[in-house]
């Protein structure tokens, strides 16, 4: 009987691995403006990865055009299940783009039926958002109100309710911009079609806060309660943050007596976090600290707000040792910081022009792996290339283009001259050619600077280069822009 030879065995397959968020954007933005095949086949089945995608490109500043592109066939798949935040953070990465601010509505009038879901407040913010700042300042109340009239029809085709959430939305958007004069008259004029409710009027006191207000805050607040308005904890609060910022920090732990007399009105973490930034505004550490040890008596959780407010009374009042404890303890019990902890602390050093502190934060920073936002990476790029270390701003630029962070084009700007005056213009070549390749278009003040010191050098093959590379760039841009249109 003849042998039979047995099938070798098979090897097991090897798991697969899901890429990374930063992976994925490098992989999307590599590939702009057509869509890589692979995103197409993953995502479907890891639809929860699509709002941390788009929420990293928003954060590091890509074009969004890829982004557009990606969500626009994902929504043609059948059975896609698109997350209901991924709408507002892709809304917002349109709008902060002039060229692309025009398609964020129609986008919202092409959704699918099948995906109502997507049809939410917070999109329609950023909707009216867009308006207000895509107009002329003499349009942009029309434009405000148009959009908002025109998403009433959209909600009601999709069979979505529209009322009083919609309402404040829209007066937040006047409200955000100081327009609160214009928010109290919509308020008035659809207060009978949308009936409001405890939002709505702390909504226009908020209004009334940030524009600076103070009198008339209390003005419409007595007014309210008169009308019947009952406050509740988010109206002390505003009216707290009014007074604090005003400087005016008794009058607001008088009011935090008045709601400890109250039986359905106890104090909150939100209020508790305020009095303790209000007490950082006159620097009064001891009195935030004592704030911060009373949230636990009035069972109150402590989070990561109320230790970023306390460490920003203790930078405040120059106390930067006792600051760094905060830090430490927010680590040891596990909260972990974030970007408002990180720029809170390299803010306090820098105002003392302690670069060992910056450099620790720094290196705690890149060590735990954390994306800091812009406004601490350019704090973190003027201090470095400033104070004539750019290698340290070279080397904040790599981490950040590891992480599939395109960091912003002022970014670009200091560390250029920075490398350029320090003679390591390569280098400064090499971060300039490296964010064009990631899809955005650098200044012409990096460019300038570029060109000048490489002419200096003779490179001019290196010249002509980028002037080509700036002029294709520039053509790629508006080709894409027409055929979007």
């Amino acid at each position: 009987m003849p042998l039979r030879l047995l099938p070798p065995p098979r090897r097991a397959a090897a798991p697969l691995l899901t890429p990374t968020v930063p992976h994925l954007a490098r992989l999307l933005l590599s590939h702009a403006p057509s869509t890589p095949p692979l995103l197409l086949a993953l995502l479907p089945s890891c639809p929860a990865l699509i709002t941390p995608l788009l929420s990293h490109l928003l954060l590091s500043h890509s074009p969004p055009l890829p982004a557009l592109t990606l969500y626009r066939r994902l929504l043609a798949l059948p059975h896609f299940p698109a997350p209901e935040p991924s709408l507002p953070v892709l809304l917002r990465l349109l709008a902060r783009s002039r060229r692309y601010a025009h398609l964020s509505f129609p986008l919202l009038e092409s959704l699918p039926p099948t995906h109502p879901h997507l049809l939410s407040t917070p999109a329609l913010a950023v909707l009216l958002s867009t308006a207000l700042s895509a107009s002329a300042p003499g349009a942009s109340f029309d434009a405000a109100v148009t959009c908002f009239d025109s998403a009433a029809r959209v909600w009601a085709r999709a069979g979505r309710a529209f009322g009083a959430d919609e309402l404040n939305a829209l007066l937040r958007a006047f409200c955000a911009r100081g327009r609160v004069a214009e928010a109290r008259a919509l308020f008035h004029r659809y207060c009978d079609k949308y009936p409001p409710d405890t939002r709505t009027f702390n909504t226009l006191l908020l209004g009334f806060k940030e524009a600076g207000h103070s009198q008339a805050l209390d003005l419409f607040y007595h007014d309210a309660v008169l009308r019947g308005f009952v406050p509740d904890a988010v109206s002390y609060c505003v009216r707290m943050d009014a007074y604090c910022k005003k400087g005016r920090f008794g009058d607001a732990l008088e009011l935090l007596d008045e709601m400890r007399t109250r039986e359905n009105c106890k104090p909150t973490l939100h209020v508790f976090t305020t009095l303790i930034y209000g007490a950082g505004i006159v620097r009064d550490a001891a009195r935030a600290r004592l704030l911060f040890d009373e949230m636990e008596k009035w069972g109150v959780t402590l989070d990561r707000g109320a230790h970023n407010a306390l460490m920003g009374a203790y930078v405040r009042a120059r106390d930067l040792k006792s600051a760094l404890a905060v830090m430490d303890k927010m680590e040891r019990k596990g909260i972990g910081l974030d970007d408002v902890s990180y720029n809170t602390m390299l803010c306090g050093f820098q105002r003392v022009g302690d670069l060992e502190g910056i450099w620790k934060v720094y290196s705690k920073m890149v060590g735990s792996g954390f994306m800091p936002r812009t406004r601490t990476t350019m704090l973190l790029m003027k201090v470095f290339c400033e104070n004539a270390r750019p290698d340290l701003g070279l080397e904040l630029w790599d981490y950040l283009m590891g992480k599939g962070c395109v960091p912003h084009r002022h970014a670009l700007d200091i560390l250029v001259t920075g490398l350029c005056c320090r003679g390591a213009v390569s280098e400064a070549y090499r971060c300039f050619r490296e964010i064009i390749d990631m899809g955005m278009l650098p200044t012409e003040r990096a460019f300038t600077i570029l060109e000048g010191f490489l002419r200096r050098a003779r490179e001019y093959g290196k010249i002509e280069e980028i002037r080509l590379i700036m002029k294709v760039a520039q053509l790629e841009g508006h080709q894409i822009k027409e055929e979007t249109v």
